[in-house]
């Protein structure tokens, strides 16, 4: 692991640089045209009254190399609240050095301060890579389970029809 790695907490003049890692991340999975948002936006998300996502910032010597984004869900079942990761990130130049693996365990350890009984994210089920350093760190992959997303126009034509319509 590098041994100038240092985890924290983003601030907000974090804003700038987390959402150009976040474009990184989007080339990185050949979907920049994806990118609609803004760090006017994030900023608003990440640090508002009521927030609703927060931010690890992965920093080497000074710069920083890579991003964990999470935000609290529910579990039913055990009736606890879980972290879900929506974004992590490192630099390609910076893999292989620990810093993904050291992103996973802060999450888990706050994961446990927390009193969460999941922490859980999506792959991509091209991204071998991340496949494999995932079950490495002790994840299981889900087969069964399949995401469902409704976005922009949907949400709304959802939201103004009439139930017996479906």
């Amino acid at each position: 692991m590098n041994s100038e790695l240092r985890l924290r907490p983003a601030t907000p003049d974090d804003v700038t640089v987390l959402f150009d890692l976040i474009q990184a991340l989007a080339e990185y999975e050949t979907l920049s045209h994806a990118v609609t948002g803004s760090a006017e936006a994030l900023q608003e998300h990440l640090f508002s009254t009521h927030p609703y996502v927060e931010a690890i910032i992965a920093e080497v010597q000074g710069k920083a190399v890579g991003f964990a984004l999470f935000f609290h869900n529910y579990s039913t079942f055990l009736t606890q609240p879980g972290i879900y990761l929506e974004d992590l990130f490192v630099l390609p130049e910076y893999r292989r050095q620990g810093i993904g693996k050291a992103l996973i365990r802060y999450l888990a350890q706050l994961a446990v301060e927390r009193g969460c009984g999941r922490l859980e994210w999506s792959v991509l089920d091209w991204n071998e890579p991340a496949l494999a350093f995932y079950r490495r760190m002790g994840a299981s992959i889900l087969p069964d389970w399949r995401i469902c997303r409704v976005t922009g126009e949907a949400i709304a034509a959802i939201a103004t029809t009439e139930v017996s319509k479906f």
